[in-house]
């Protein structure tokens, strides 16, 4: 890499160590070549949020940055740190530009205050705003494959899921509903009254619950996939699928309720956690790959496929599984050892 590439990599890195420091934590868990690549991503990224959550006129924030986007991918970025940094990515990684864009997308509906009646379209939405993030992610990581990719939009969508779900009155106090109003007016909670007057409710948290079976069941989807990464980039992503699957669990604690408070994994826990994810699991017995979900399909049909000799549950993983269960058992046992003697 050159030198002017490092330079902007470490303002990127300084803008995300200001501003995204969840991201700039959870980044010292990936391998370098990663860690780089997805720095300069989140960096832009963190661009375009600010552009339009701090412009007078949102419409003219996205605009700039759509120009961004156009100047990026013909290879003449702005003269900004993350934008040519992001360009060096776009280019080293043949990163589809359905997949940028797709993010713009999502910044766009919250700026227009786009309503969502469905759970359909609330996956439309979570797809444009982080099943985006998790197919570019697994790019970064150097996998194309068609099932991997749809594996990493389940994921993202799943977190995105319990975001809503913990945030519902945060969000309902800036004036913005996620949760599908069909399933409110089912329950007997009137959406716009519920804006209006962000209260708790019994309705209010039977629409929460719903929403959080549905982020189970895509946490579930996309633990395979995590066994199609790079076996050094696993343990980062399998920490990111148990941490936000913890989230949900404690607005499950709290009696679903996530208006009156905000579900916080305490430090103790993220940290019990992490430590599990550096783990080897088990690959569950073979089985069909399912597909993406309807809302996602447009992400992953976006990258050319590419498909890789070792499958789901195959010998080679096991072998693989086998080989770090028993480097993990003879740690342990050297651990024993020199603890046992006097």
């Amino acid at each position: 890499m050159s030198d002017t590439f490092q330079q902007d990599l470490s303002a990127c890195r300084e803008l995300l160590r200001v501003g995204s420091k969840s991201f700039h934590a959870a980044s010292l868990l990936l391998p370098r070549r990663v860690r780089d690549p997805a720095t300069a991503l989140y960096a832009f990224c963190r661009l375009g949020d600010d552009a339009v959550d701090d412009a007078a006129d949102p419409s003219e924030g996205l605009a700039i940055m759509r120009a961004r986007l156009d100047a990026a991918y013909r290879g003449t970025p702005q003269d900004h740190p993350a934008d040519r940094a992001f360009a060096h990515v776009v280019e080293a990684h043949d990163m589809p530009r359905e997949l940028p864009e797709a993010l713009l997308d999502g910044f766009a509906w919250d700026a227009a205050g786009r309503r969502y009646e469905t759970l359909d379209d609330v996956h439309a939405y979570a797809a444009r705003v982080a099943g985006t993030v998790g197919a570019m992610m697994t790019l970064l990581m150097g996998v194309r494959r068609h099932a991997a990719l749809a594996r990493a939009t389940d994921l993202g969508t799943a977190m995105q899921l319990t975001n809503i779900a913990r945030d519902v009155g945060e969000d309902a106090r800036n004036g913005r509903l996620y949760l599908p109003r069909q399933w409110l007016r089912e329950a007997d909670v009137d959406p716009d009254a519920f804006l209006a007057n962000p209260v708790f409710s019994a309705g209010v948290a039977s629409v929460t619950a719903r929403l959080l079976a549905e982020a189970g069941r895509l946490y579930t989807r996309a633990e395979a996939g995590i066994a199609m990464l790079p076996r050094d980039c696993r343990p980062a992503i399998r920490a990111a699928h148990r941490i936000y699957a913890e989230i949900g669990a404690e607005v499950v604690r709290a009696g679903h309720d996530s208006v009156s408070r905000r579900a916080v994994v305490s430090s103790k826990r993220k940290m019990a956690l992490l430590a599990r994810a550096w783990l080897p699991t088990m690959p569950r017995r073979a089985v069909a790959p399912e597909p993406p979900l309807e809302a996602n399909a447009y992400l992953v049909q976006a990258v050319p496929a590419t498909e890789l000799a070792i499958s789901e549950g195959s010998l080679g993983e096991r072998i693989g599984w086998a080989i770090e269960l028993f480097a993990q058992l003879e740690e342990r046992q050297k651990i024993a050892q020199r603890t046992a003697q006097p």
